[in-house]
């Protein structure tokens, strides 16, 4: 397809552009960009492709700051200007209210920009592998000189091939600093990257998490036991990076990454990591959740804590509580905070950060909500004036938003960061909910996602 103008942005970073009234979906453009695009899937109602040449180029575009912007799967906007960003982001909010919750909105505040658009995120997962993504290739290429070992980011939609990453803009510069000295050890002494694909090899996966209390957590997940080789490299890395406060290991023989289930040595240092917020501290171990943006996190929690109005005589339900940080956040300005979450572990480190923050008014329970927050359970506790709720980006269960709908609660936060199944939720509660205020907050800059917290009041007229 020749000079196709591209109009607006789409879902998953894409860009759209219009063909004789059929839509195609276009990576890594801008609207404005006047563009030649190879079309790469047909589909009855749209198309989807990539430019392969520039007639014209947008006046919102900037040059990308990332050597691996393209190939990599992240940060799909930064060759966008920030203040952009933010604009696609807020109308994104926008457009999935309306359009599928088909609501009646208040004016929508503007959407509040991260003070950092690089170096903001406090935990990254590389993989190790023996299938390095090449960026150029040709039929003159000879193989076997070429070190296929990778360790970095699944190139999109390919299980078994991973872009060798240089340098990450995302993570403070020492998470770059270790993962190469990793990479370089590793190489250097023969330590075989994993394949996938044979589900065999030693190394699989590197964690780096971070905070603003400047602690420091590695964790390598490791395929085989192999206790000489597992030592010399903990040590190899110990003693280069002494500013590491948590260094730990998982031996990991399963078929998939995930370490949730399996036992994770410590090497050196402390189980846990601390984060701080408010004079509140947060213990986070090498399985805790805690939002991957630490600094917008505490905007995003005092947005939810100023919605919730609260005075102190309040009972509160927080769902799909995690590790309870809402819930400690706001404990002082409660009568009582409850937290479910499905995790059994989230809730433990939940009500260690009560106990750390000798916080009394607060409790956790684990269990699916559907199961949890029955009618006996709510007799026992007291019918919750406030409900906030932050589900995963599948959005609320249909009999969770029926359960909430049974108590009516005088308020619900919601805190979404999947706006489009937010508005499928609210258009469930339309009935007895007003909308009183609608707050964006970009956590993630350079990437389309956007998070999304709506204050329900209950509409009396209706109850």
């Amino acid at each position: 397809m020749e000079r196709v103008e591209i109009t607006d942005v789409a879902a998953e970073g894409k860009a759209i552009g219009k063909v004789d009234e059929k839509v195609i979906f276009v990576p890594f453009v801008a609207p404005g960009d006047i563009v030649d695009i190879k079309i790469t899937r047909k589909k009855k109602n749209f198309l989807e492709g990539k430019a392969v040449n520039f007639h014209k180029h947008s006046d919102e575009k900037i040059k990308p700051f990332c050597e691996h912007f393209g190939t990599c799967g992240g940060c799909k906007w930064q060759h966008l200007k920030y203040k952009d960003q933010l604009f696609y982001k807020q109308n994104q909010v926008e457009d999935n209210l309306k359009r599928i919750g088909k609501l009646e909105l208040p004016e929508i505040s503007n959407i509040i920009g991260s003070s950092k658009i690089v170096y903001y995120r406090n935990k990254l997962e590389f993989t190790f592998s023996n299938r390095k993504w090449l960026t150029e290739i040709s039929k003159e290429i000879d193989f076997s000189e070429i070190n296929m070992d990778a360790l970095g980011f699944h190139i999109p939609g390919m299980f078994d091939r991973v872009l060798d990453i240089e340098n990450c803009y995302l993570q403070s510069s020492v998470s770059n600093d270790i993962r190469n000295s990793v990479k370089s050890f590793a190489i250097e002494n023969n330590y075989s990257f994993y394949d996938i694909r044979k589900n065999e090899g030693f190394l699989r996966n590197l964690i780096i998490r971070s905070t603003t209390t400047n602690d420091l957590m590695v964790i390598l997940s490791i395929a085989q036991n192999d206790k000489t080789k597992i030592e010399n490299l903990l040590k190899f890395i110990s003693e280069k990076f002494p500013q590491i406060t948590s260094l730990m290991y998982v031996i990991n023989e399963k078929k998939n990454d995930t370490i949730s289930d399996l036992k994770i040595e410590l090497y050196k240092g402390n189980p846990y990591i601390f984060e701080e917020m408010e004079n509140l501290k947060f213990k986070i171990g090498p399985k805790s959740f805690y939002q991957t943006n630490s600094e917008q996190a505490y905007n995003l929690y005092k947005i939810v804590r100023d919605f919730a109005g609260l005075k102190g005589n309040e009972i509160v339900y927080d769902l799909y509580t995690g590790t309870g940080t809402i819930v400690n956040f706001i404990s002082k300005s409660a009568k009582k905070v409850i937290g479910i979450e499905s995790i059994p572990e989230a809730i433990d480190d939940a009500k260690l950060n009560s106990e750390i923050n000798n916080i009394k008014n607060t409790d956790f329970y684990a269990g699916d909500i559907l199961d949890v927050m029955n009618d006996e359970f709510i007799s026992l506790h007291g019918n919750p004036n406030i409900v906030i709720t932050d589900p995963p980006r599948a959005g609320m269960h249909k009999k969770v938003v029926e359960q909430i709908l049974k108590i009516l609660p005088e308020k619900i936060v919601y805190v979404s960061c999947n706006p489009a199944t937010q508005a499928r939720d609210l258009e469930l509660m339309k009935e007895n909910y007003l909308i009183e205020k609608v707050q964006p907050v970009d956590m993630f800059p350079h990437t389309h996602h956007v998070e999304n917290v709506v204050l329900l009041v209950r509409n009396i007229s209706k109850n």
